[in-house]
């Protein structure tokens, strides 16, 4: 059994240094709205990062709709330690993450654990709608997995 489902593919982040900047080239390569950046991570969202409370680690989003069902997300980290801003600081601007949605995300981290995975970060939307998982693919994956779950099905 796949430790996840590639028809539930949903979206790729990209970790900016100037996320208004940014959004304008991607609308403009697109052809599209300039899309609103919007705050993320408040206290609601309990992140933890390399599984400590990370409460100050907070972003800027915006998203793309590619096609049905797959965003780009941009993301522009605050300078707070978290798996973004380690990203930044390691890596420059580029492709952070590929996400999945899920179902269950203890029985899809386990999964993914099981094939070499670690968790780096989780928290919930500020909403409380869902949650995310990432977990760092490393060497085996090349990049870092995301998932998914919605908590309004």
């Amino acid at each position: 059994m796949a430790a996840l489902d590639p028809k539930k593919f949903s979206q790729v982040g990209f970790i900016v240094k100037d996320i208004e900047e940014s959004k304008k080239h991607f609308a403009a390569l697109f052809g599209c709205e300039v899309p609103p950046a919007n705050p993320c991570g408040s206290p609601a969202a309990e992140t933890q990062y390399m599984g400590q409370p990370a409460p100050k680690a907070q972003s800027k989003l915006a998203f793309f709709d590619l096609v049905p069902g797959v965003q780009l997300e941009l993301i522009e980290p605050n300078e707070e330690p978290s798996t973004w801003r380690q990203y930044l600081n390691e890596k420059g601007e580029g492709i952070h993450h590929i996400a999945f949605n899920v179902e269950n995300t203890e029985e899809a981290v386990k999964a993914c654990e099981a094939l070499g995975m670690k968790v780096v970060q989780r928290g919930y939307y500020d909403d409380r709608s869902g949650q995310y998982t990432y977990l760092d693919g490393g060497d085996i994956f090349k990049c870092v997995v995301e998932l998914l779950e919605s908590f309004h099905k």
